[in-house]
C-alpha cells in the first residue's frame, strides 16, 4: 500500500508533463523541419480564409428553416354577393399550387432543363459548379454573362432568400444556403416552392401562372410540347415568348425534349411529336375576369389599403401580397345595369355635341404610340366603342398593336392624341365621350349595403368617383329632411303652408333675402303634402323657418348629409353632399329611421381562410351550442342607429310616394310599383338630381359638368336624372320584390281631401286615379283633422249663435218672445245636424 502511494502520479501533473513534451516536439520540428514549417502557413492561411468567408458570406444569411413557415406573396380575391370571383388585386401573376397538383411530366420537363440530379444531390451539383467557373472565367472582361450552373436547390434560395445579384459572393451565398435547405426540407417540398415562385416572364410567377400566361390554360391542361417550353423560360424569362426569339425558343424547347427522352421521362416517337408542333403562345394572357365595376372595386381596394396596407412589407395582410379573399357587397347585375343606365342618361344628355378634345395625349417622342396606349390602362366599355390612339393623320391605333383607317375626324385631332371610335365599314369613326358626368349609387336600405356604383362615364378613362367623391349641392333632394323636422314641429303632411314670397333681413352687410319658386309662380296656401310632391321653394322655407332652421341642420347633420350653417338657402340644397350620403339619408327614412353606415366590403378571410374583419360585429350569444338548453331562442341586437322618429319618417316616404305618382317624378309612375323619391335641380342648373327607390333598394343619380356650368335651362331633375333611375329598374326588374311601404307602429291612416287637407268620409281612395280628390293620409295620433269638415261649420255657427244671443240679451226683455224662439229653433237644429257633437 506504502509502495503504491509512492508511485502513484497525480493526474495534473501527469497532463501537464505530456502537454510540455507535445509543445517541445512542435517546437524542435517547425525549427528543424521546412516542410513542417509550409504546413503549418498553410493551416493557418486556410483558417485566415474561412473566417473571411465566414465574415463576407455565411455570417449574415438567412436561416434556411424560414422556408417551413414561409407563405409567397399572392393576390387578394374579391368576391361578388353571390360568391364569385369579379376581381384580383393583383401587380404580379401568382397561384399557389401544392406539389400533387403538378403533372409528372412537368416536374421531369424541369429536372431535365435545370437539374438533371436534383433527387440524388445533396443541394450542389459540383461538376455542374465546375463548369460554371470554367465558363465564368472564361468569359471575364468580355460582358457576358456567365451561365449559373445552379442546382433547383440553389435557385429556390436565390428566388426566396438572397435575390438575384450577379457576384461571385451571392453564387457562394447560394451554395450554403442549399446545403442547409436540403437539410431542412424533402425534395418535394424544395420543388414545391420553386415551381410556385420561378419568375417565367410576362408578370408570371410560378408555372401556374405562366401556364394562364402563354397558353391560357392550367397546368394539368398542358400538353407535353408546353410543358417543355415552359421548362425553359427559367434560363431568358423576357426572350423566348418574344416573337423574334420564337426560333431559339424552338430550338431550346426541342433540346429539353431530346433530354427528356434520354432521361427515360418520355419515348422517342413522343418527343419527335412533341417537336412537330408549334410553340402555340397566345399573344397576351387575358387578364383575369373582372366585373365592370372599376369605381366599385377602387373603393374596395382603397378601404383595404387603409386597413392592412399596400405592400408586403405593410404587413402580413397587405393587398398586393397577403392572399386576402374578400366578400363585398357587389351585385353584377345591377352594378351592370348602373354602368348602362348612367351612360345612356350621359349619352342623352350630351353624345351628340360636337368632339370636345381627345380623352388623354400621348407624345410621340417617347416611343411607339401603341405601345404607350397599352401601358396606360386607358379602355372603355360602350357599346362597340374602343379607345384609340391617332399615329398619323387618318390613322388609329390600339393597345393590341394593331392599326386602322380612320373617319370623322375633327379638324382639332391630331398625332398623340386618344380618342373613342367605332367601327364604319373598314375603318373607325371618331365617337364623343360626354363631357358631362355625374354619379349613380345603389344600396340596400335594411343593411347599409352598396350593391352598385358608377362614379362616371368608364373608370378607366377617369378614376374621380363621382358617387362618393363629388361634392355637388344637393337642391331640391334635400327638402324632405327639413319637411321631417316640420312634421318633428307639430306641423302635419295636411298642415296649411304659404306659397308666397319670403324675406328675411340678413343684416347690414347683405341686407334682405328673400326668396322664390323655381319658375316664379306661386301664391296662396297648400298642404305640406303639395308642398313636397311639387317641390314649391317656398313653402319649404316657411317650413324650414317656423321649424327653426337649428333643427333643419341638425337633422341634415343628424342623417349624415353634412354639417351646414344655418341659413334659409342650406333648406334649398345649396350646401354640398354626395350621392352616397343622400342615397344613405334616404335609406334612413324608408327604413323607419334606422340607418346603417354605408359599406362595400362584407367581410375580409387571410390566405387561410380565417375571418380577419367583418362589417358586422354584432355578437350572437348562444347561435353556436352544441343542443338547445330549453330557452328563449337567442336574438341578435338591431344594427345601425336612430336617426328619426319612425313615425316622420313614414310620413315623409309617403308624401313621396305622391312626387312619383303626381309631382315631379311623374316619369317613374308607369314602372307600376311602389316607389317613392325626390327630384332635385340646383341653381343654374348646374347638377340634377334623383334620390329614391322601393323598401328594399334605394338609389341615387347626378349629372353635372366636373367644373360645375350650366346645363341649360331645360335641364330638370324629372327630364334628365329621374329617366337614369328608370332605366336601372327596367333592367334589374327581378330584383324588385315590389312590396309597398308599411307604417309603423302608432301611424293612423286617415282619408282627406288632397287639396285643403281636411278629413272627409264622402269618398274613399282609389288607386286608378292619382290625382283623385280623396286620399290616405299619415298622422301622429291626436294630430289628424277633426272628424268631419262639417265641424268647422258647425264652430262658425255656434260663434254666430252665440254672438246673437249676446246682442238679443237686452232687447229680448221687452221684444217679444218670437226672434228668441227662432234663436233657440236655430241652434236646436245645428246640434241634430252635426250629430250631437255641439
Amino acid at each position: 500500500m506504502a509502495e503504491t502511494d509512492q508511485t502513484a502520479e497525480p493526474f495534473h501533473y501527469r497532463i501537464r508533463r505530456e502537454a510540455g513534451g507535445v509543445i517541445t516536439w512542435f517546437r524542435e520540428n517547425w525549427r528543424e523541419k521546412r516542410w513542417f514549417r509550409l504546413a503549418g502557413y498553410g493551416l493557418i492561411g486556410l483558417a485566415v480564409l474561412w473566417f473571411a468567408a465566414w465574415l463576407l458570406v455565411a455570417r449574415n444569411l438567412p436561416d434556411a428553416e424560414t422556408l417551413l413557415d414561409y407563405e409567397p406573396p399572392l393576390p387578394s380575391v374579391v368576391r361578388g354577393v353571390d360568391g364569385e370571383v369579379v376581381h384580383s388585386f393583383a401587380r404580379e401573376r401568382r397561384v399557389q399550387l401544392q406539389y400533387k397538383d403538378f403533372p409528372a411530366q412537368l416536374v421531369n420537363a424541369y429536372t431535365s432543363a435545370e437539374d438533371e440530379t436534383f433527387w440524388t444531390h445533396g443541394g450542389i451539383d459540383y461538376p455542374g459548379f465546375a463548369g460554371a467557373v470554367f465558363d465564368y472565367v472564361s468569359k471575364m472582361g468580355s460582358g457576358e454573362r456567365a451561365k449559373g450552373g445552379s442546382t433547383i436547390t440553389q435557385q429556390v434560395a436565390k428566388n426566396i432568400l438572397i435575390g438575384n445579384e450577379y457576384s461571385i459572393t451571392r453564387k457562394l451565398k447560394e451554395m450554403i444556403l442549399a446545403r442547409r435547405i436540403e437539410s431542412v426540407l424533402t425534395k418535394r417540398e424544395i420543388m414545391e416552392l420553386y415551381l410556385n415562385e420561378i419568375p417565367l416572364g410576362r408578370r408570371s410567377f410560378g408555372v401556374q401562372a405562366a401556364s394562364r400566361a402563354y397558353f391560357d390554360k392550367d397546368v394539368g391542361d398542358l400538353d407535353l410540347h408546353e410543358m417543355a417550353f415552359l421548362a425553359i423560360l427559367p434560363k431568358a424569362p423576357e426572350q423566348y415568348g418574344r416573337e423574334k426569339y420564337r426560333e431559339h425558343a424552338l430550338e431550346r424547347r426541342n433540346f429539353v425534349l431530346d433530354v427528356m427522352a434520354e432521361n427515360g421521362h418520355i419515348t422517342a416517337a413522343q418527343a419527335a411529336a412533341a417537336k412537330a408542333q408549334p410553340l402555340g403562345l397566345i399573344r397576351q394572357r387575358p387578364e383575369a375576369k373582372s366585373a365592370d365595376a372599376g369605381y366599385f372595386l377602387e373603393e374596395v381596394r382603397r378601404q383595404l389599403i387603409e386597413k392592412y396596407g399596400e405592400k408586403a412589407e405593410d404587413g402580413p395582410h397587405s393587398v398586393y401580397a397577403g392572399g386576402l379573399w374578400v366578400r363585398t357587397s357587389l351585385d353584377t347585375e345591377m352594378q351592370g345595369a348602373a354602368s348602362d343606365a348612367l351612360r345612356k342618361g350621359l349619352m342623352r344628355f350630351g353624345g351628340g355635341r360636337a368632339w370636345h378634345g381627345p380623352v388623354a395625349t400621348l407624345d410621340p417622342g417617347d416611343g411607339d404610340l401603341t405601345e404607350q396606349l397599352a401601358s396606360s390602362n386607358l379602355g372603355i366599355n360602350y357599346q362597340n366603342w374602343r379607345v384609340g390612339v391617332v399615329t398619323a393623320p387618318g390613322r388609329i391605333g390600339f393597345a393590341n398593336g394593331e392599326e386602322a383607317p380612320l373617319i370623322g375626324s375633327p379638324d382639332a385631332i391630331k398625332v398623340g392624341d386618344v380618342t373613342a371610335v367605332s367601327p364604319s365599314g373598314n375603318a373607325w369613326a371618331v365617337r364623343t365621350v360626354p363631357e358631362v358626368s355625374g354619379g349613380f349609387l345603389a344600396q340596400d336600405p335594411n343593411t347599409g349595403r352598396i350593391m352598385a356604383m358608377q362614379g362616371g362615364f368608364d373608370f378607366r378613362l377617369s378614376d374621380f368617383n363621382r358617387s362618393t367623391q363629388a361634392q355637388r349641392q344637393p337642391g331640391s333632394t334635400i327638402k324632405p329632411f327639413v319637411y321631417a323636422t316640420g312634421l318633428d314641429n307639430g306641423m302635419t303632411p295636411a298642415t296649411m303652408i304659404p306659397d308666397q314670397t319670403y324675406c328675411y333681413y340678413q343684416g347690414a352687410n347683405l341686407g334682405e333675402k328673400c326668396f322664390r319658386n323655381f319658375g316664379g309662380e306661386g301664391g296662396g296656401e297648400h298642404t305640406m303634402r303639395w308642398g313636397l310632391e311639387q317641390s314649391r321653394n317656398l313653402m319649404t322655407v316657411h317650413i324650414a323657418m317656423d321649424a327653426g332652421m337649428e333643427n333643419v341642420t341638425r337633422t341634415f347633420e343628424r342623417v349624415g348629409i353634412g354639417k351646414y350653417g344655418n341659413y334659409p338657402s342650406f333648406a334649398l340644397g345649396a350646401g354640398e353632399t354626395t350621392v352616397e350620403k343622400m342615397v344613405n339619408a334616404y335609406s334612413a327614412l324608408v327604413n323607419h329611421g334606422l340607418q346603417h353606415s354605408s359599406s362595400v366590403i362584407d367581410y375580409v378571410q387571410d390566405r387561410n381562410g380565417k375571418v380577419i374583419w367583418r362589417a358586422d360585429e354584432r355578437d350572437c350569444t348562444g347561435c353556436n351550442m352544441a343542443k338547445w338548453d330549453g330557452k328563449a331562442m337567442p336574438r341578435i341586437r338591431e344594427q345601425g342607429r336612430q336617426v328619426l322618429d319612425a313615425r316622420t319618417a313614414y310620413q315623409v316616404v309617403h308624401m313621396l310616394e305622391g312626387v312619383v305618382q303626381r309631382g315631379t317624378a311623374t316619369v317613374l309612375r308607369d314602372l307600376n310599383m311602389p316607389l317613392f323619391g325626390k327630384t332635385g335641380t340646383t341653381s343654374g342648373p348646374t347638377d340634377v338630381w334623383f334620390v329614391g327607390g322601393s323598401p328594399d333598394i334605394v338609389a341615387g343619380v347626378y349629372i353635372g359638368y366636373d367644373k360645375p356650368r350650366s346645363l341649360g335651362g331645360w335641364a330638370q331633375g324629372g327630364r334628365v336624372a329621374a329617366p337614369i333611375f328608370k332605366d336601372f329598374v327596367q333592367e334589374t326588374r327581378d330584383k324588385w320584390q315590389g312590396r309597398p311601404f308599411l307604417a309603423p307602429a302608432g301611424v293612423r291612416m286617415v282619408r282627406i281631401d288632397r287639396q285643403s287637407g281636411k278629413r272627409v268620409f264622402a269618398g274613399w281612395p282609389t288607386s286608378e286615379d292619382p290625382k283623385a280628390s280623396v286620399i290616405w293620409e299619415a298622422f301622429k295620433p291626436d294630430t289628424e283633422p277633426r272628424r268631419s269638415s262639417r265641424q268647422d261649420d258647425a264652430d262658425a255657427l255656434r260663434e254666430m249663435i252665440l254672438a246673437q244671443l249676446r246682442r238679443g240679451n237686452g232687447s229680448a226683455q221687452g221684444g217679444g218672445d218670437d226672434r228668441g224662439r227662432s234663436q233657440n229653433q236655430e241652434q236646436s237644429d245645428f246640434v241634430e245636424d252635426s250629430g250631437g257633437l255641439y
